[in-house]
């Protein structure tokens, strides 16, 4: 049974399409604590309090939660995003907040865009070493760290992913040192730029 909500101004709310605060925490993956912050901050606006003093929101708030939630881990400021969400009401006309939002969108699209291609590289690179890495789980060389490389686990594939060329150390010399001969270094019988 929900609890009985009253609105800000002590009416009874409609009680069939709120959730309380937890409940909101919850269903979107957030903490407690969260929530409060964005409610806090202006993004979420709560319709009432239970008898018991708890905040309840209208469901719709949970949507524009988990929309809040997803653009804040695609990198988007607090600033950005409450002015994205604050387009339609401070636009003159209809057609000056869709164009308003729909140039903002644009260069968020870019940017993400661009995120999502960095992440696949760096994912399928840190694949590439865990497999790479694997070829070490069976080290019990004496000599290691000194010898990496040139023990004979990981130094006979054609070319090692960047991560394990510069966690590895694979030539014994830390990966910031450029060599002599036009930025090329052989590691292991491969050469790598």
């Amino acid at each position: 049974m929900k609890p009985v909500v009253r609105n800000r101004k002590g009416e009874l709310a409609g009680q069939a399409e709120t959730l309380t605060t937890g409940e909101m925490a919850r269903l979107s993956n957030n903490t407690l604590r969260t929530v409060r912050f964005y409610e806090e901050a202006g993004i979420l606006a709560p319709i009432g309090r239970t008898e018991g003093g708890h905040r309840v929101f209208e469901r719709h708030q949970l949507e524009r939660l988990t929309l809040v939630t997803d653009m804040r881990e695609a990198g988007l400021s607090l600033d950005e995003i409450r002015k994205l969400l604050e387009t339609k009401e401070t636009a003159r006309t209809g057609g000056a907040a869709a164009e308003t939002a729909i140039q903002v969108l644009r260069k968020h699209i870019t940017d993400l865009k661009a995120k999502i291609e960095v992440l696949g590289r760096l994912s399928q690179d840190l694949e590439e070493t865990v497999h790479a890495a694997e070829a070490c789980l069976g080290c019990k060389d004496a000599s290691f760290p000194a010898q990496c490389g040139t023990c004979g686990r990981v130094g006979k594939t054609e070319a090692q992913p960047r991560a394990m060329r510069v966690l590895w150390s694979l030539n014994g010399k830390a990966q910031a040192e450029q060599p002599a001969n036009g930025g090329s270094t052989a590691v292991n019988g491969a050469n790598r730029k």
